[in-house]
This record gives structure tokens, C-alpha cells and sequence, in this order.
């Protein structure tokens, strides 16, 4: 019973981590074309810090002197790929490719963090799991417009899609990453990190990867040119798109197998689905609605089956 509903509010933790994420596409449409993509990651970056470290400045300082070097390549490698590779290749994919194309891309991501965890973790792909993932991929294809017959991939686009797919993998690594380095400090009966700990600790060091090619966007004159609403933007992407979409992300992949955190992630083009409507007025086609529908039903079919934590532990003591 006790598994149960930990599995439970962890599937809950897991809505709100991409709820919330998937009000970035909205926050990021108040500042597009005025601030660069990683000039908007640092800003969103600092902001998060500025919450999240008065809250656990005490815990931080507590938990460094505590890390491991491999605790610290853990985190390293949650920032670069979760943060700063991700919004890399997505942004160099769109110089080469559509919108469109690119939405379609990185639906990707629940099948692909499905197999790395079937691959890596060795989570059991069941028939039930494995419908759930299918309509969530299903869903997000039909949602960014694949049977709309105005998109069309062609070779031409080939390098942005490869570089988009890489951006839809560097996703799917930061999922298992994440639910490895759980799964690696219950078996070496290590001291968990707390969420907003390993929140403020992954913030910062994806701030200090994404300042560099800041500086190359003149970030101080595409700042000075926002209005309060643009201000508002960032904060709110930092404040809740980045920190507490962070913590519920980390309570959660602690309660859930990374399978399942794969079809949640379809709650992001369901979320800015909803919100273009009730926000910017849009009109959303059946198939965009029968996409989203998909994506509950793929969450529900999904979620539902679980594995225990100590069965996983088993067998993943070989594989990591």
C-alpha cells in the first residue's frame, strides 16, 4: 500500500513538473525575437537561483561537503544535457528545419527515454507500458499537425531534424540520468540528495554552462529593451518553468520509473495547447484535441503499471 501511493505521488509530482514546463512554450512567445535563446536560459537560470537559495542555502552547503566527485559528474551531466545541449541543438535544428517539423522531432522523446530505460535500467517494457508510451508519442504527432497535410519532411531539412532528434535524445539521457543516480544511491545506500538541494545544485551549474554563449547574443542591450512583461516572463520561467518544475521533477523520477516520466512529458504540447487557447485566443483543430486526448489516455495506461523500487534495484545492480 505503502508503494502504491509513494508510485502515486510521484505520478502527481510528475504532472506538475510538466505542467509547468509546458507553460514555457507561452512564457518564451512574451520575449522570442527580442532576447537570444541562451540570454533567456541565464536570465530564467538566475532567477530560479535567486528562489531557490533561500530555501536550502544551509542544506546546499551541507550536501557539498558531503558530494563525491562522481556525485558531481552525476548532476554535470544532468545540467549539460537536461539545459544547455538540449536548447542547443533544438535552437540550431530551427535554423535548418520548421516549427513544425521540429515539434513533430521531439515527440520522440517518451519512445526513445522508454528504450534507453528498457536498454540502461532495465525497466520491463510491459504490453500495457508499452500502449501507453505508443499514445503519447501518437498524441504529440497528431497535436504539432502531422495529419494536417501542411507538413511534408524533406531531405533538405535533414541536418535540422538529425540536430533536433539529438535534442529530443539529450532529453531522454537527462530522464535516465536522473533516475539512475536514484536508483545508484539505493543501492549504495547513500544519503539521497533533497529535490530543491539537487534543484539549486543543477541550476547553477547549467547557469555557468549557458553564460558563455550568452555573451555572444549582446545580452545587456536585448535586456534593456524588455517591457514589464517580458521581466515577467523570465521570472516566471525561472521561478516555476525551471525551479519548481525542477522539484516536482526530481520528487517524482524518485517515486516513478523513468518509463512513466516518459509519458508525462506529453503534459508540456498539452499544456501550451490549452494555454494558446485560454490565453492568446486560438482555435485548435479536432486533431489537435484528439491529440490531447491521446496524451491523457497514454499517461493513464502508463502510470498505472509500476515496478517496485526494490525489484528494479535487483535488476539494475549489473547494469550501472
Amino acid at each position: 500500500m505503502v508503494n502504491v501511493m509513494q508510485h502515486f505521488i510521484g505520478m502527481l509530482f510528475l504532472t506538475g513538473a510538466f505542467t509547468l514546463a509546458g507553460t514555457s512554450v507561452i512564457a518564451g512567445r512574451f520575449v522570442a525575437g527580442t532576447v537570444g535563446t541562451f540570454t533567456i536560459a541565464s536570465a530564467s537560470l538566475f532567477f530560479a537561483l535567486l528562489a531557490l537559495l533561500p530555501l536550502c542555502a544551509q542544506k546546499v552547503h551541507l550536501t557539498i561537503r558531503q558530494m563525491t566527485v562522481s556525485d558531481w559528474l552525476r548532476l554535470l551531466l544532468q545540467a549539460l544535457f537536461g539545459v544547455f545541449l538540449f536548447r542547443w541543438f533544438l535552437l540550431k535544428g530551427l535554423l535548418y528545419t520548421s516549427t513544425g517539423e521540429a515539434g513533430i522531432l521531439t515527440g520522440a522523446t517518451p519512445a526513445v527515454t522508454a528504450t534507453l530505460a528498457c536498454l540502461f535500467l532495465k525497466e520491463p517494457l510491459y504490453k500495457q507500458r508499452f500502449c501507453g508510451i505508443l499514445c503519447t508519442v501518437s498524441g504529440i504527432l497528431i497535436i504539432q499537425g502531422i495529419f494536417s497535410g501542411n507538413i511534408a519532411f524533406s531531405v533538405h531539412h535533414l541536418v535540422g531534424n538529425l540536430l533536433v532528434l539529438s535534442a529530443a535524445a539529450c532529453e531522454s539521457l537527462f530522464n535516465i540520468f536522473s533516475r539512475s543516480s536514484i536508483i545508484k544511491s539505493l543501492i549504495t545506500q547513500n544519503r539521497e540528495i533533497d529535490p530543491i538541494v539537487q534543484t539549486s545544485l543543477v541550476t547553477c551549474l547549467a547557469l555557468l554552462l549557458c553564460l558563455g554563449p550568452a555573451l555572444t547574443e549582446h545580452p545587456a542591450t536585448a535586456l534593456l529593451l524588455l517591457n514589464i512583461v517580458g521581466w515577467g516572463a523570465l521570472v516566471w520561467y525561472g521561478v516555476f518553468v525551471t525551479a519548481l518544475a525542477f522539484i516536482f521533477w526530481y520528487s517524482g523520477i524518485k517515486r516513478c520509473d523513468a518509463s512513466v516520466a516518459a509519458a508525462f512529458s506529453g503534459m508540456m504540447p498539452f499544456t501550451g495547447l490549452l494555454l494558446s487557447v485560454l490565453i492568446f485566443k486560438e482555435q485548435p483543430s479536432w486533431h489537435e484535441w484528439l491529440g490531447g486526448l491521446l496524451i491523457v489516455l497514454g499517461m493513464l495506461l502508463t502510470g498505472l503499471k509500476k515496478t517496485t523500487t526494490q525489484v528494479q534495484i535487483q535488476r539494475t545492480k549489473n547494469a550501472l
